[in-house]
């Protein structure tokens, strides 16, 4: 298992990965990419009971991207943890009859359900962890959505439910960095607390600065430890995180970076990496 200390650094490279696929598909979800690749990375390497030798394990956990087009980064994860090759991501990626397409396929090692369609992930996360239940099965369910998917009504149809059947085995994970492709999220819900809201619904409540390694790998655990109630995980960062020129940017959203851009923004990666180490 990867320490903290080794993910500190590790998130950079995912970083420089997630974009040079990015760079070779033309096009991708930067700024949701940068925003999210630290709780993907943490759950990836310390929480998730899977491996790309057990995909098939009836007793595996599940993770679910509801977040489906921050897919660039799901790739330099399940890249480094050994799903996918890297490289043949960057050949193929986005290009015609790949199966490295812009959101998940489930016909790929590792990933459990097409997602993109906003909303879906968390009524079928319910749907994985109250049918692990009914088998009595360990697993564990996760899903990751992004704050804008949370206008979706499924949304609170499937908290309604995990909440309504205890799910304690059920995880959710909210990508808040407060934009969307059409600006800010806060427009919508400026007078409502997410915190508020989820806790009415009967689950347990954490709410962390969500781009630090260590306060995400923190309420992984209390995740799991709490019984009786779903949890949910309110990870509060910010979009484009790793360089200034992307960060709280809604423009970034779904940016290609040009030649200038692209060596600013890896050159970022590098000093905060050589950051860690000085």
């Amino acid at each position: 298992m990867a320490t903290i200390e080794e993910l500190e650094t590790l998130r950079w490279d995912l970083r420089r990965d997630c974009v040079d696929i990015i760079m070779a598909g033309k096009g991708g979800h930067i700024g949701g990419d940068m925003s999210v690749i630290d709780a993907l990375m943490v759950l990836y390497a310390r929480h998730l009971n899977i491996a790309p030798s057990r995909v098939d394990d009836p007793d595996r956990d599940r993770f679910v991207l509801s977040k489906g087009h921050a897919m660039e980064a799901y790739y330099a994860v399940l890249c480094h943890e050994g799903y996918l090759d890297l490289d043949d991501v960057k050949a193929r990626f986005s290009q015609f009859g790949s199966p490295y397409i812009g959101h998940p396929n489930n016909k790929l090692p590792g990933i459990e359900m097409n997602s993109g369609s906003l909303g879906h992930g968390l009524p079928v996360a319910v749907g994985m962890a109250l049918a692990a239940r009914m088998d009595k099965r360990p697993t564990r369910v996760y899903t990751i959505m992004g704050d804008g998917e949370l206008a979706e009504g499924s949304v609170w149809e499937g908290a309604m439910s995990g909440g309504n059947y205890a799910l304690d085995n059920l995880c959710a994970l909210v990508d808040r960095n407060r934009l969307q492709i059409s600006g800010c999220t806060e427009d919508v819900m400026k007078q409502d607390s997410q915190e508020e809201r989820w806790a009415s619904f009967g689950w347990n409540v954490l709410s962390i600065p969500g781009n630090d390694v260590a306060a995400i790998d923190e309420a992984l655990g209390l995740a799991s430890r709490t019984k009786g109630k779903p949890t949910v995980i309110i990870l509060n960062t910010v979009k484009g995180y790793g360089s200034p020129i992307m960060e709280d940017k809604a423009g970034w959203h779904h940016h290609l970076p040009n030649a200038e851009e692209y060596a600013r923004i890896v050159a970022d990666f590098a000093a905060r990496k050589e950051a860690r180490h000085a």
